[in-house]
């Protein structure tokens, strides 16, 4: 019974996995890139102009959505544990996502209601973050302390062998060449999609949100409601709580380090992700298919990384694994703040080199593979600074750490993007983010620490 439950618990990384892999950085950011910027050209702004104005508006859209989720999720988790249900939420923000992912496929390339596809994406983001919460939280009575690192590692290789897969059929069968109207596979889009109206590509948010219907029935069969009393929901008591752990952090030195340090390693990590497919489009100039095979090779790599760091986190623990992966990440946004089509880091290559493209493949790689392990290790070490019974509300704490300035490096890049016109400059802020979060783990016990 107990294996079950992990597989069903696994399912949910399997099933919301493509809401990150095609609709965050593969596949329609991407095309919103694209669309947004042939809608600015039209409208008489330059192409690098159309460009650093269609990623400002998606960092400001992914910022007021960083802070919805910022201000409500511990509140939701000091809810769900004083009433001790969390089954029932994970069914209210699935809907949430589903919908907001369907949205999405309203984007037409001609005359496109930028705002409400944003508006959107935001919406099935919310849905997945909250529903998230809530699945975390279910992670300490799964299993003993000392496997819950390789559970946790195996269950984000889970869902990203889920987005790959995901990814191979939309490039395959469903997302089309702007140029020549046909799949990676040399075919018209299935289903009668019309590729003159970028119905295959428009198609992931549909897919998206089936995909995830189909693949939640395991979680629903296999996972139960957590044990314990049920108690109507009382949000004067649950606010009371929830303000008693708050006082508690300032005695909590580790726990107070370590979600210090997840904000902003994880708000720089989710800026990589949310801007890595624009990159690859306005920098390197990158269609959509193209990126979709960047983000089947990256995804690859992340499965197998995140199964090895999994084990890493059971052997070592996951302060060190968080550490090495941190640095990782900050030699990746090095290279790709100094890297562009025709030069490395200052060094001028020759016309048509591919050299970027294959530096590129490498970092998408690695940003999978880290922020993968980072957030494995990140689930283990909130177990460990917590107990079964209040789980989802660090949990909700947690949530609040990776997005209390969630709203932060969205703005950062968007500004400083806009300041300079240059994309690529855009990205610095996250170096330092994730360097601030290095120094905070100097204060984090690798063991965890008694609740108090």
């Amino acid at each position: 019974m107990e294996r079950k439950r992990i597989w069903g618990w696994w399912f949910f990384d399997w099933a919301s996995q493509p809401y990150a892999t095609l609709l965050t950085t593969f596949i329609f950011p991407v095309y919103y890139a694209e669309v947004a910027r042939n809608h600015y050209v039209a409208q008489g702004m330059t192409p690098e102009a159309a460009s650093a104005a269609a990623q400002s508006l998606w960092g400001y859209g992914l910022a007021i959505s960083g802070f919805i989720i910022a201000v409500l999720a511990p509140v939701l988790g000091a809810i769900a544990d004083n009433s001790g249900r969390r089954l029932v939420w994970v069914w209210v923000f699935s809907a949430l996502y589903m919908a907001g992912a369907w949205g999405l496929w309203f984007l037409m390339p001609e005359q496109p209601h930028l705002v409400t596809a944003i508006a959107c994406f935001g919406i099935g983001l919310i849905g997945m973050e909250f529903a998230t919460i809530f699945t975390n939280a279910m992670l300490p009575g799964l299993t003993s302390r000392d496997d819950v690192g390789r559970v946790s590692g195996s269950g984000f290789a889970f869902g990203y062998l889920g987005g790959v897969i995901a990814l191979f059929l939309m490039l395959m069968f469903l997302a089309e060449n702007s140029q020549t109207g046909r799949t990676l596979l040399g075919i018209q889009p299935v289903l009668g999609l019309d590729p003159a109206l970028r119905e295959g590509t428009r198609a992931a948010g549909p897919l998206t949100a089936l995909w995830y219907l189909v693949f939640m029935i395991p979680f629903a069969l296999w996972v139960p409601e957590t044990p314990g009393p049920r108690r109507p929901v009382r949000i004067r008591a649950a606010m009371a709580d929830l303000w008693t752990l708050l006082k508690s952090l300032r005695h909590r030195r580790s726990l107070t380090a370590f979600l210090l340090s997840s904000m902003f390693s994880r708000d720089a990590l989710n800026g990589l992700y949310a801007f890595g497919g624009i990159y690859a489009g306005a920098v390197l100039g990158w269609p959509v298919i193209l990126s979709g095979i960047f983000g089947i090779v990256a995804a690859l790599s992340a499965t197998i990384i995140c199964w090895f760091g999994g084990r890493a986190d059971r052997r070592w623990g996951p302060k060190p694994v968080t550490i090495v992966c941190t640095v990782v990440l900050i030699l990746v946004c090095t290279i790709i703040v100094g890297m562009k089509r025709s030069a490395i880091m200052g060094i001028p290559l020759a016309e048509g080199s591919h050299l970027p493209d294959a530096i590129y493949f490498i970092c998408g790689a690695l940003i999978g593979g880290a922020g993968g392990v980072i957030q494995a290790a990140g689930r283990t070490l909130v177990v460990l600074h917590t107990s079964a019974e209040r789980a989802t509300e660090v949990f909700g704490l947690y949530a609040l750490s990776g997005k209390a300035t969630t709203f932060l490096a969205p703005f950062l890049i968007a500004l400083t993007t806009g300041l300079s016109g240059n994309l690529r400059l855009g990205i610095t802020p996250l170096i330092g983010m994730f360097l601030l979060s290095l120094i905070l783990l100097i204060w984090v016990q690798p063991k965890g620490e008694p609740e108090q």
